[in-house]
Parts: C-alpha cells; structure tokens; sequence
C-alpha cells in the first residue's frame, strides 16, 4: 500500500478507508465474517466531490468559459475514460481485491471497475483528511492539469452537439437504436445508429451504450448532420 500511496501523493491515518476504497463489492459478499464493506459507498461521495472540483476549476479558468461549454467539458473530464486513464497510470487493478468470481471474469482489468475506484479513492482521501485539500491535488495532478481547454479544443459531447445543429431546422428530430451486439456479458461492445426524422446519419460503436450513442453522433457530425 506504500507503494500507491507514493502514486497519489498522500499518506492515509487509517488505512481501512484506504482499503474500503480497494474492496470491489464481489470480495465484500465472499467475506461476510470479517465485515469488509465495497467501495461503492465511497464511489458516491468521491463522484460528487470530482464533480465539484471540477466545476470549481473550470469556473476559475481564464479566460472564462460560458456556462454550456462547462457543463460539457466537466462531463467531458469527468467520464469513465477519463477516469480508467487515471486508474491505468496508478496501476489501481493491482491493488484491488476482488472475488473470486470477478477476478475470473477479468474485473482487475474492466473499465468501469478501475473508473469508480478513482473516485471511491478521492472521497477516501477526503474523509481521512478531513478536508478538500488533498483531493484537489490528486485531482489537478491526475486530471485537469492533464487537460486540453483552449478555444479550439473541442467537447467530446457529441450527441449535444448534434442535438444544437439539428434544432437549428424547425420539425426535426433525432432518435437513437441499437443495431449490434457483441460479445460475452462482462466485456460487450454495442454499436448504435442515430436517425433524423428516421432517415440513418451515423453510425457508431462502444464497450457501453452511452459511448456507442457518442460515436454515432460523432459520425453524423462528421457527415455534418443531414
């Protein structure tokens, strides 16, 4: 634990916090005797306190952003790839305890996993600091020191963009269908078609549906939405 400990840059008084954030709800269930409690309860609390780092941050910023652009650069920097990016340069799935079953499946290595355990680590830094500040160091260093906000940088809400281009015509609206999916239960990748007024404009695939609908959207942009 030292050794991650290291990686973030702080040093927990009560290492059980530290390991909470570290417990994936599978390891939990396997070992009801010995009371380990998941990391879920911690991810709750650590995804409210990134949101409102980075709101806070992208409110700073100069020169200052308008409110929309706000909204989606936080979504933006605050969503699973982001967070799995983090987790990967930490090596946070070599510290995890998992079950069993989930080690089997390749839960060291899931996406989503390794992104809620960034968060449940933010808001086990908060609780064991007893304040904002080192959580806003980790984040800054981790996340949005890393970011990329300049004029030209473009948000990666696709399906917003998409939905402000289309509106622009009076009548028209955009539908989104699943039209493939592949792939055992732990590691799917669904792909989607976006429709204005029921005529296809774009196609796109991703390990979630959330990130399918963006990659079709993307398309459709890049055929400029007609």
């Amino acid at each position: 634990m030292q050794n991650l400990e290291a990686k973030i840059g702080y040093t927990f008084r009560d290492r059980s916090l530290l390991l909470t954030a570290l417990t994936h709800s599978s390891y939990a269930n396997e070992r009801h005797s010995d009371n380990s409690e998941s990391y879920e309860r911690l991810e709750f609390l650590g995804d409210s306190i990134l949101g409102y780092l980075t709101a806070d941050f992208l409110y700073r910023y100069q020169p200052p952003i308008p409110e929309g652009r706000m909204t989606r650069l936080r979504a933006e920097l605050v969503c699973e790839a982001s967070l799995h990016q983090i987790a990967q340069r930490l090596d946070l799935g070599a510290y995890m305890r998992l079950g069993k079953g989930e080690e089997r499946t390749g839960g060291r290595e899931r996406p989503s996993i390794l992104a809620d355990m960034v968060e449940s680590l933010i808001a086990a830094m908060y609780l064991d600091s007893g304040s904002l500040e080192a959580p806003r160091d980790f984040v800054h260093l981790q996340l949005l020191q890393k970011a990329e906000i300049g004029e030209q940088h473009r948000s990666a809400d696709y399906k917003t963009e998409l939905q402000e281009l289309v509106q622009r015509r009076p009548n028209r609206h955009i539908s989104y269908e699943m039209i493939g999916e592949t792939g055992p239960d732990h590691d799917k990748t669904f792909t989607f078609r976006v429709s204005v007024n029921g005529v296809p404009v774009g196609e796109g695939s991703g390990r979630s549906k959330k990130e399918a609908e963006q990659m079709a959207a993307r398309q459709a942009l890049e055929r400029g939405g007609e």
